[in-house]
């Protein structure tokens, strides 16, 4: 458990249900903005594939979530980072990206890679805020013109 002001973010596993809400609810907002229901390249996050997943809370309430995935030759690679709406803009999105990055150094990972979609930009705002830069591409997502993705060294 880690706690960021008064937000609490705990590792959860994938298919918890305040898991499921939440990241099923970034699914839903990412088909609305791009016209389908798949619009991710990458092999489908489960929970066989996860390696951390956490989710914040703010007064009880399931407020965001993000995990991390093993990645060859990266480290972990960021999925399912997700803000309900009524939480953005409270530092929720900053405590659980605070999270994973101490899960990811804890478990000696150095560099975390993302991958998000280009119209989608308070995210790539975000990620540019704390330090991430973009790179080229990589894996599942090269070739892949609405992709933009990011990188970012922890030590």
């Amino acid at each position: 458990m880690t706690e960021f002001e008064s937000i609490e973010v705990r590792e959860l596993p994938y298919e918890h249900a305040d898991s499921t809400m939440l990241h099923s609810a970034q699914r839903a907002e990412i088909a609305a903005a791009y016209g389908n229901q798949d619009s991710d390249p990458s092999e489908p996050t489960t929970s066989e594939n996860v390696s951390a997943f956490v989710v914040a809370y703010t007064d009880g309430m399931p407020a965001g979530c993000g995990g991390l995935r093993a990645v060859a030759d990266e480290g972990f690679e960021i999925k399912r980072m997700y803000v309900t709406p009524a939480h953005r803009g409270t530092g929720v999105s900053t405590a659980v990206l605070s999270a994973l990055e101490g899960i990811a150094r804890d478990r000696g990972v150095h560099r975390l890679v993302l991958e998000t979609g280009d119209r989608l930009p308070a995210a790539m705002r975000f990620y540019e805020r704390e330090g991430y830069s973009r790179i080229e591409n990589f894996g599942p997502y090269a070739g892949v013109d609405s992709s933009v993705c990011y990188a970012k060294q922890l030590s």
